[in-house]
């Protein structure tokens, strides 16, 4: 009997079938050899991208409520992301807030600027959605932005999955931004959540989760894991 509640398993079932979650042989950006990938780039067509910011913005609605005034997405992936969880904020929660996203270059013609849609005022609190964060790195560098366009509040950080990842101490990466940026940081689900839901779990008629996949997988979150004993 899996812990998950329905929505949680729905959300694996979402990144197993759109090819978001995979498994076998990959390298990560920091070089780490790593047995399974998220990639969310694999969100291609409207509908997977209705279905992918609905399961944002439920989370949203029901871990953060309304206390927020603006969305953000850090450029790239986070532009279709953050524009599809507003709309589906408004759609389905009524929950209807304005929404930006930055430029990874300074335009200086037309509105110019690095941000793009309604840009935050003082006092503004921004929630800020991410599509997988391992070191925080695009949002160490895209909060800087924020706060000197204006004097924003972090109303925190919403993310698809949490890897588990040490960040540059003991603790894993998100909690480690989380205690930096003081914002709570949420996750629809964990690595952890991913291996107990799928493992020796037919999906469309296939285990992508058995022994062999968990033990290097768990080999993996021994090797890079926190070592607070946070998971």
């Amino acid at each position: 009997m899996s812990s998950l509640n329905p929505f949680q398993q729905e959300f694996i079932e979402f990144l197993v079938r759109s090819d978001v979650l995979t498994f076998g042989d990959f390298t990560t950006k920091s070089g780490r050899q790593t047995p399974y990938f998220v990639n969310t780039g694999m969100v291609r067509t409207g509908s997977q991208m209705e279905c992918f910011a609905s399961f944002y913005a439920q989370s949203i609605a029901e871990r953060v409520g309304d206390d927020f005034d603006l969305l953000f997405g850090p450029a790239y992936k986070g532009i279709p992301l953050v524009t599809s969880v507003a709309s589906c904020l408004a759609r389905e929660h009524g929950i209807d807030r304005g929404f930006c996203f930055d430029r990874k270059e300074i335009k200086d013609h037309g509105e110019g600027g690095m941000l793009v849609g309604s840009v935050p005022v003082d006092g503004n609190r921004v929630l800020l959605v991410e599509d997988v964060t391992t070191a925080g790195t695009s949002i160490r560098e895209t909060v800087p932005k924020l706060r000197a366009t204006a004097d924003v509040e972090l109303a925190g950080l919403v993310i698809s999955v949490d890897r588990r990842e040490r960040g540059t101490g003991d603790r894993s990466a998100l909690d480690q931004l989380s205690e930096e940026l003081e914002m709570p940081c949420i996750a629809i689900v964990t690595v952890h959540d991913i291996i107990e839901f799928l493992h020796q779990r037919e999906i469309d008629g296939k285990i992508l989760i058995d022994d062999e996949i968990r033990a290097r997988m768990e080999q993996y979150l021994q090797e890079h894991g926190p070592r607070d004993h946070t998971v």
